[in-house]
């Protein structure tokens, strides 16, 4: 993803016009449509990734997977999906500095409430964005910080979660779409029917630890 995003950088220099030039006959880069696919189709791959990240997540804590999957790689592939999700992201927010429709300047990518489209939900977005680093960061830290501070701050990634969702639907250009509210509303479900699993889960187990005790 950050090859792409320095690729784009070098093809704006003098020298590289003549590559830019053959990019441009080859797939019509310079057109308004095209960065406008891109950061619309890698923001909705980053925001179905973040989605399976948060609920492969819950899924493991739930222990819902134990039973078929080993530990090991459930954590792995918790950690991959995250950052997938970052890649897209990066890819998702880094077209908006070639757009020529409505242009971005690093600024409004990196500070929150200051963009010029919507900038309530767009600066949720970014903040959203920043908790997914911070969360995707304890992975590699983990043993430094401790495990309590690692799950406490593992439990940002559902806020992370909200944000980017509330970003999605409030200032996504695709939200009309009765197949993306149909979309947005199965994964938000599923979150919410894994949060509700989670203590119920741990009451039972709980309960029946207590009757075998018991017996």
């Amino acid at each position: 993803m950050a090859a792409v995003l320095l690729a784009g950088l070098i093809l704006q220099t003098p020298s590289a016009a003549p590559y830019a030039t053959f990019l441009r006959q080859l797939l019509a880069t310079n057109s308004v449509q095209l960065m406008w696919y891109i950061t619309r189709s890698s923001g909705m791959t980053a925001y179905l990734l973040l989605w399976l990240s948060t609920a492969w997540g819950l899924a493991v804590s739930n222990k819902i997977l134990g039973a078929v999957l080993h530990r090991s790689f459930t954590y792995d592939f918790h950690e991959f999906l995250s950052l997938a999700a970052i890649g897209f992201t990066i890819v998702h927010v880094g077209v908006l500095l070639f757009d020529r429709y409505l242009p971005y300047n690093l600024a409004q990518i990196f500070i929150p409430f200051i963009s010029q489209y919507r900038p309530v939900w767009v600066g949720i977005g970014v903040i959203g964005f920043y908790l997914v680093l911070l969360v995707t960061i304890t992975f590699y830290i983990r043993n430094r910080i401790g495990i309590k501070a690692f799950r406490w701050i593992h439990g940002l990634s559902l806020v992370s979660y909200l944000a980017v969702t509330a970003h999605a639907f409030f200032a996504g250009t695709d939200t009309p779409l009765v197949s993306v509210i149909g979309l947005y509303a199965f994964t938000f479900i599923v979150v919410v029917f894994l949060l509700a699993y989670w203590p119920m889960a741990i009451l039972v187990r709980k309960f029946s630890k207590k009757s075998y005790i018991k017996i």
